[in-house]
């Protein structure tokens, strides 16, 4: 399976957890390209089969939580009938920002098919969890 892993990164964490995403859906066998939302492969975007978005949570503490720089992800290109899984870091509370990026991306036109949040202390652990749900999804 051809994957498109994007993400919108600030200090580094969503950047390096999409990294770890795209390393480790690799090491099971599928062609991955991994992209800030500001550099994309637009061919390999047209290709893949699966997009993966990530963002960092921009917000106050536990209110008013919102997939950082957002207008960066509502300007990608038109996903439509694209698969897509969405992930965000957080460091105290996401709050809804899953939600948020899975209507972002809807509005995009792609076909949402699930999410998670990854706590910024727990990136590994996270993106390799993030990898088995997408195998499991890609699987069914």
């Amino acid at each position: 399976m051809r994957v498109v892993v994007l993400y919108e990164s600030l200090t580094g964490n969503t950047k390096r957890a999409a990294e770890r995403i795209g390393a480790e859906l690799e090491r099971r066998g599928h062609e991955v390209v991994v992209n800030s939302v500001t550099d994309i492969d637009y061919q390999a975007l047209a290709r893949c089969d699966l997009v993966v978005v990530g963002s960092w949570t921009d917000g106050i503490f536990f209110f008013g939580q919102r997939p950082g720089r957002s207008w960066r992800i509502q300007s990608l290109p038109p996903m439509d009938g694209k698969r897509c899984v969405v992930f965000c870091t957080f460091a105290l509370d996401p709050g809804k920002v899953l939600d948020k990026l899975r209507a972002i991306m809807a509005d995009r036109g792609a076909e949402v098919l699930g999410g998670m949040t990854i706590r910024r202390d727990r990136i590994e652990e996270g993106a390799v969890d993030l990898a088995d749900r997408i195998t499991a999804l890609i699987a069914a």
